[in-house]
């Protein structure tokens, strides 16, 4: 029976080193994912600004044409200073040519506005270039770590999957049976030590004393009453 029991432990230790490697395994990708949504978030902001150069590009462009049409404008209104016959039509004139006049200067004003911000979101293009190609580069490095990481947690994870499959052969089937149910039932702890705080190391509940006496003898292998997993001595 001690045998048996000792089987179990070191199958549980199995399982245990399992258990944390399936988790790693599972995590890792999920990291690499990290990286490529955060590079993805990246570019697409850089989009973004590209969008926000493109447009004030144009609105510039349109402004621009809108001055030309202003001045065009102004001189038609300008030479027909020269057409009108009364003072109440020159009047008329002149008071034209003032609008026209500050419509021009608001233009110039949007021009003068327009060009500031293109300045600043070229700046803001280019640093935002920089930074990606930097965080690009640095990805890739960790991607590579992380690939690497992997690809060792997946042979080892091969490795000890065979091991343990060769000591679960050394168990009847029916105790094997019972101890992956548990196994699956308790979260991956099947095995659990009972130490001099007379307690089951998995669930806490307090084991009698009659039991404590029969874990220290290892005659037989014992489960807990309240979480059901198999109880072992340990000093």
């Amino acid at each position: 029976m001690a045998s048996e029991l000792d089987t179990l432990i070191h199958l549980q230790e199995f399982d245990t080193r399992i258990g944390g490697l399936e988790a790693e395994s599972a995590r890792l990708p999920r990291q690499i994912e990290a990286l490529q949504t955060a590079l993805g978030e990246a570019k697409k902001s850089l989009d973004t600004l590209k969008v926000r150069v493109e447009t004030t590009r144009k609105d510039l462009r349109a402004r621009e044409r809108d001055l030309d049409d202003v001045g065009a404008k102004r001189s038609k209104s300008e030479s027909r200073l020269y057409e009108v016959k009364t003072n109440d039509e020159y009047s008329a004139v002149l008071r034209e040519i003032e609008e026209i006049k500050r419509t021009k200067a608001k233009i110039e004003e949007d021009i003068l506005n327009l060009m500031e911000l293109q300045e600043r979101l070229a700046a803001d293009m280019r640093e935002a270039e920089g930074r990606l190609r930097a965080r690009e580069e640095q990805a890739r490095k960790d991607e590579a770590v992380i690939r690497e990481k992997l690809a060792g947690v997946q042979r080892e994870l091969e490795v000890v999957r065979a091991e343990r499959s060769s000591l679960s052969r050394e168990l009847p089937i029916g105790l094997l049976s019972n101890y992956e149910r548990v196994l699956k039932a308790r979260a991956g702890l099947a095995l659990a030590a009972v130490t001099t705080a007379a307690v089951c190391g998995g669930c806490r509940v307090t084991i009698r004393p009659q039991a404590i006496q029969e874990l220290r003898a290892a005659t037989q292998l014992m489960v807990c009453e309240s979480c059901g997993r198999y109880l072992y001595w340990q000093e």
